[in-house]
C-alpha cells in the first residue's frame, strides 16, 4: 500500500510540474514575490486589474454582511434547518474565513486554481473553524487525491506529532539544531489521511500520522477547466502574452526616455577633451580644442510614438480579459432600473460558468464540511446536503442569476 502511495505522490508531482513555470510567470507579472521580480516589473496594468477582479469576486460571492447560505428541508423540519443555517453563519463570521478567502481569490484569478484548508479549532475557541490559504506550489492533485507538501522546523514537527521518532541518520543533526527544516507530506486519498516525513522513497518507516476525514478539509476550486486537465485556467493565464508584451513595451519606452533626457554624445579624440571628467549638468563648461567640434549630440533614430498606440491596445485587452472594464463599480453615476438589470445580465453572462463551478467546487464543500463539524460537536442535528437538505445560495451573483432567469 505504501508503494502505491509513493507512486501516486510521484504521479501527482509529475502532473503539476508542467504548471509550475506558468504559475511562476503569472505571479511575476501580477503579484511578484521578491525584490528581483519587482525590479523587472514595468507595467502595473495587470496587477491593478487582478486586485479589482479579486475584490469583485469577494463582493459577488462572499459578502460578510449578508446571510449567503440557507438550508431548506421538509416543512416539519424547517426549524432545524434554520438553526443549522444560523449556527453555520455564526461560526463562519467568528472565524478567519472572510480574511483568508480573499487570498484564495487572488490565486484563483492569477493561477486559475486555489486551495482553502478548513481545519477544526479546539473546543472553547470563538469559532469551530480555522482557515488557511495554501499556496498552489505546495499542492499536488489527482482525481480523488490531494498531496500537501510543506516545510517546518523539526521542533514544531515534534510538538505536533510527539509520538514520531526521527530516523537514526537525522537524530544527531536535529538534536544539535532543533530548527532543522523538515519536509512533511500530507496526503488525503478518498477519506484516508497519511502524513510522512519525506526523506526519499521510504514512507513506511517515516509515517507521522494516519487517520480518516469524514469530509475533505482541502477545498480546491478552479476558475475554468480544459477537458483532460486537472488544474484550472484563470484570466491571467489567458492574458499572459499581452501582459508580457506590455511590460516589455514599457521597459523599452523608459529606456528611450532615458536617452531623450540624457542624450547620446560624440566627441573628437583630439587629446584635449577628457571624457572621464565630463559632467553633463546645467551650466557646465566643457573645454575643447580650437577648431574642433568638441562635444556634439548624436541624434537618435528611434521614434517611439507608435509605442503609445501599441501599449494602449495591449492595456485595453488586458483589462478586458481580466474583466476590469466589465466588472467595475456598479454605479459611477446614477443608473436607472433598466440599466441595473442590463448590468446584472452582463455579469451573469460573463461569470455564469465560473459561478456554477465555484458553487459546486467551493461553496458546497465548504458548507458540507462546516455542517459535519458542527453536527459532530453536537451543536446541530446531522444534516446531509445530499439527501435531506438543499443548499440555497443568496449571494449577489446568485440573486442576479435568478433575476435574469425570471425576465
Amino acid at each position: 500500500m505504501q508503494k502505491n502511495l509513493m507512486q501516486l505522490y510521484k504521479r501527482a508531482l509529475d502532473e503539476r510540474e508542467v504548471w509550475l513555470p506558468r504559475w511562476k510567470d503569472a505571479m511575476r507579472y501580477t503579484i511578484p514575490t521578491d525584490d528581483t521580480e519587482s525590479a523587472t516589473l514595468f507595467d502595473a496594468t495587470a496587477a491593478d486589474a487582478v486586485d479589482n477582479l479579486a475584490a469583485s469576486m469577494y463582493s459577488l460571492l462572499t459578502p460578510p454582511e449578508s446571510l449567503w447560505i440557507n438550508l431548506v428541508r421538509e416543512s416539519d423540519l424547517s426549524p432545524d434547518a434554520d438553526v443549522a443555517t444560523a449556527m453555520l453563519r455564526a461560526h463562519l463570521n467568528d472565524s478567519n474565513f472572510y480574511t483568508t478567502v480573499h487570498q484564495c481569490y487572488l490565486d484563483l484569478v492569477v493561477l486559475g486554481t486555489a486551495c482553502l484548508f478548513m481545519a477544526e479549532n479546539p473546543i472553547g475557541a470563538d469559532s469551530a473553524f480555522s482557515f488557511t490559504a495554501i499556496p498552489m506550489k505546495d499542492i499536488a492533485i489527482l482525481p480523488g487525491a490531494v498531496f500537501h507538501t510543506t516545510s517546518l522546523p523539526a521542533c514544531d514537527l515534534m510538538e505536533k506529532y510527539p509520538n514520531f521518532v526521527f530516523p537514526s541518520n537525522m537524530r544527531d543533526s536535529i538534536k544539535n539544531n532543533p530548527q532543522t527544516p523538515i519536509r512533511l507530506v500530507q496526503s488525503l486519498i478518498g477519506k484516508d489521511f497519511t502524513a510522512w516525513v519525506d526523506v526519499g522513497g521510504d514512507i513506511e518507516n517515516n509515517i507521522v500520522a494516519r487517520g480518516t476525514f469524514e469530509t475533505n478539509p482541502y477545498i480546491i476550486f478552479r476558475w475554468s477547466l480544459v477537458s483532460g486537465e486537472l488544474y484550472g485556467r484563470g484570466p491571467v493565464l489567458r492574458a499572459l502574452p499581452d501582459i508580457k508584451t506590455a511590460n516589455k513595451v514599457v521597459e523599452l519606452v523608459l529606456k528611450n526616455a532615458t536617452i531623450a533626457v540624457s542624450g547620446i554624445w560624440q566627441a573628437d579624440d583630439d587629446g584635449v577633451i577628457n571624457l572621464s571628467n565630463i559632467n553633463l549638468t546645467p551650466g557646465a563648461i566643457i573645454p575643447k580644442a580650437v577648431g574642433s567640434s568638441g562635444l556634439t549630440p548624436l541624434t537618435s533614430g528611434s521614434n517611439f510614438d507608435v509605442s503609445q498606440i501599441v501599449l494602449r491596445d495591449l492595456r485595453d485587452r488586458i483589462r478586458h480579459t481580466l474583466l476590469a472594464d466589465r466588472l467595475g463599480l456598479l454605479s459611477d453615476k446614477e443608473m436607472t432600473a433598466t440599466e441595473i438589470l442590463a448590468r446584472n445580465s452582463d455579469m451573469v453572462r460573463i461569470l455564469g460558468a465560473t459561478y456554477g463551478r465555484l458553487l459546486h467546487e467551493f461553496i458546497r464543500p465548504l458548507c458540507e464540511r462546516g455542517l459535519q463539524i458542527l453536527s459532530r460537536r453536537g451543536l446541530i442535528d446531522p444534516i446531509s446536503l445530499h439527501s435531506d437538505a438543499e443548499l440555497k445560495y443568496i449571494a449577489p451573483i446568485a440573486q442576479m442569476a435568478r433575476e435574469e432567469m425570471s425576465i
